[in-house]
């Protein structure tokens, strides 16, 4: 069986194995057995990197997890040692392992991070903050428009009133802007505004799925932008 795959995160397993954590076209997140890829003479550890795509043939479900039987990237060096292509990769991989461990068959999602990585190859440096919105809208969490001015982040509606500090007039009016753009990632935000959309998306995340907690990697894209 093959299956084309987004690397999420790993974890070694021994000296020379790995479990491999991605999210399938076919079937959602799913983890698989790499035996071997840490060996001195498999140059195949080089793939593991955040977001690298990948084309894995697998052996048939016998047990919990499938075994790697080959592995292939689709797109060599698709990404330089630029640090902030890399801290960008880090956090979205570091947050799609968490909120997309119960996804199944989603290729909505898949292809929404295919148009990410596209953005940010292209040095579009906003891209994570749009891409992280549109993972809501993919998975139905996203606000319901209306007419009213501030987003109440616990309702997921526009009310009146501010509800959160985080969500004033000018951030609710980028979430609403979002909501109805038919191409988000052309949208250009401030540097305030990145890291208050930033701030304000995670308040959203909170609310809206369990146990939510922040990627490791926020305080290192927050210094870095």
């Amino acid at each position: 069986m093959t299956q084309e795959v987004f690397l999420l995160s790993y974890t070694k397993y021994g000296d020379h194995d790995a479990v491999l954590h991605c999210f399938c076209k076919e079937n959602g997140f799913e983890s698989f057995f790499a035996k071997g890829i840490y060996a001195p003479k498999n140059k195949k550890k080089a793939f593991l990197f955040p977001l690298n795509q990948l084309f894995l043939q697998t052996s048939d479900r016998k047990k919990n997890i499938r075994n790697i039987l080959k592995i292939e990237q689709k797109n060599a060096n698709l990404f330089s040692s630029d640090i902030r292509k890399n801290s960008i990769l880090f956090f979205v991989s570091d947050l799609l392992n968490q909120v997309l461990r119960n996804e199944s068959q989603n290729q909505n999602i898949f292809y929404e991070i295919t148009n990410f990585l596209y953005e940010l190859q292209t040095e579009n440096f906003q891209s994570h903050l749009v891409f992280i919105f549109q993972l809501l809208k993919h998975q139905g969490l996203q606000p319901l428009f209306n007419q009213h001015v501030f987003l109440n982040p616990e309702s997921g509606n526009f009310e009146e009133t501010e509800s959160h500090h985080f969500f004033n007039k000018d951030i609710s009016a980028i979430w609403k802007e979002l909501l109805v753009s038919e191409n988000p990632y052309d949208i250009k935000f401030s540097r305030i505004v990145k890291q208050n959309f930033l701030d304000s998306i995670l308040v959203y995340y909170h609310y809206h799925l369990a146990d939510f907690r922040e990627p490791k990697s926020l305080e290192i894209i927050k210094e870095i932008f």
